[in-house]
């Protein structure tokens, strides 16, 4: 999922970085990415939050609504930098097509061993009465099979075959397709006791199709339905695929790096308004994933990665940016960290058992500043997803890039 290594331009007519080299930026927007995952998914308590650091109810968006779909996005701008240089040196297809299923499996089933992870680690930490049959039999019955790398995975999988198979027409054809296939199955087909076009958080088309493929296998908030489930999965594959189409250009050698830069902005522009149109039909809505949202996230990218590929491979001020292209060459061995550090730290228990290690460290820390009224509760948990989190995996992640590790699949 990472980029080959690039060479920025330095002046405003810069030609664009050659065939095959890496964008720097692109390792900066994912690293951005990532730490804002850090922050939102890791509060000191969901009890206080932010507004921009909590998912919109159902339709609109925050902040915290942006960074899966960027990241996707980002997935979709290295493909042409990975696959396309090896598509022009006359790679195997097929090698190419086993390559990338690899990567598409190992992606997912560790989203699955994250999900299950609660249940194992259970098998050690549960009490006397709690066998390991007791878990074993809730791994089978409850274990949520969709996930962010499950996402990811088909995500890539399936962009990368579009990619591999079609030229650029044909990879906007099949990004319109998408967008209107899942259109027209949300507001067409016929739910069960609701009717057609139901966009509320019971009765869309999503969920009960949700329902019938993992049948209570779905995210802890909910049991009928997945925010990565299998209807909304179609928009997001689409919005691979606008990653794709910016990676394409941005390949381009017969527009400079200034030109680049103009389009990236102006192409965004126009999406985001034409996402804002089309939520007069469809609504912007990140559970969903809806067809709105999907033109919208892609624009609000292609204008946020214009900022970062002006500055740092434009006009190449990169010492600023470095911390966040360490954390972008790293991006998913942050994210299982994380994932595991989070499960544990919940499910490890203190105090005879009767509280959570993550609840005590919080209260004992951070929390004390909001008991004591020096700062606002709010504050005080975001105090520890950025510190705790952001921060301290950053560390880790450095530590990776001065030993050159990174994890590639």
């Amino acid at each position: 999922m990472s980029t080959p290594s690039p060479s920025a331009a330095t002046s405003t007519a810069a030609t664009a970085p050659k065939t095959g080299t890496r964008l720097m930026s692109l390792d900066v927007f994912r690293g951005a990415t990532i730490a804002s995952m850090m922050l939102v998914n890791n509060p000191g308590t969901w009890d206080h939050l932010y507004e921009p650091l909590e998912h919109a109810p159902w339709h609109g968006w925050t902040f915290t609504d942006t960074i899966f779909p960027f990241f996707l996005w980002i997935v979709g701008v290295a493909i042409p930098f990975s696959l396309g240089r090896k598509v022009e040196e006359g790679a195997d297809r097929s090698k190419l097509f086993l390559g990338i299923l690899r990567r598409s499996l190992i992606l997912i089933a560790i989203g699955v061993a994250l999900n299950s992870f609660t249940y194992f680690l259970s098998i050690f930490l549960s009490p006397n009465h709690e066998g390991v049959g007791y878990w074993m039999n809730q791994l089978v019955e409850h274990v949520r099979y969709p996930g962010v790398l499950q996402r990811i995975g088909v995500c890539y999988f399936f962009a990368s075959l579009i990619f591999l198979n079609t030229k650029i027409r044909g990879q906007i054809i099949w990004t319109g397709a998408l967008l209107a296939i899942y259109w027209i199955l949300m507001k067409c087909v016929p739910v069960p006791g609701y009717g057609a076009g139901v966009m509320d958080l019971h009765g869309n088309f999503s969920e009960f199709i949700d329902t019938m493929v993992f049948n209570g296998h779905v995210f802890r908030d909910s049991k009928t339905y997945d925010p990565e489930g299998v209807i909304s999965t179609i928009p997001a594959i689409a919005t691979t695929l606008f990653g794709i189409l910016t990676g394409q250009f941005l390949r381009c050698e017969k527009t400079n790096s200034t030109e680049k830069t103009a389009w990236l902005f102006v192409v965004g522009s126009l999406l985001m308004f034409a996402a804002e149109i089309m939520s007069f039909w469809m609504p912007i809505n990140k559970r969903l994933w809806t067809s709105s949202y999907s033109v919208l996230m892609a624009g609000l990218a292609m204008n946020v990665f214009a900022v970062y590929y002006w500055l740092v491979d434009v006009k190449g001020y990169k010492t600023w940016a470095k911390p966040l292209a360490i954390y972008g060459m790293n991006a998913i061995t942050v994210f299982i960290l994380a994932g595991v550090l989070g499960r544990i730290s919940v499910d490890l228990k203190v105090s005879d058992g009767k509280i959570a290690l993550k609840t005590y460290l919080y209260e004992h820390t951070f929390g004390m500043l909001a008991t004591n009224k020096l700062v606002a509760p709010e504050t005080a948990s975001m105090f520890w997803g950025l510190i705790v989190y952001m921060f301290g995996l950053y560390l880790v992640a450095w530590f990776l890039y001065r030993r050159k590790w990174f994890l590639r699949f």
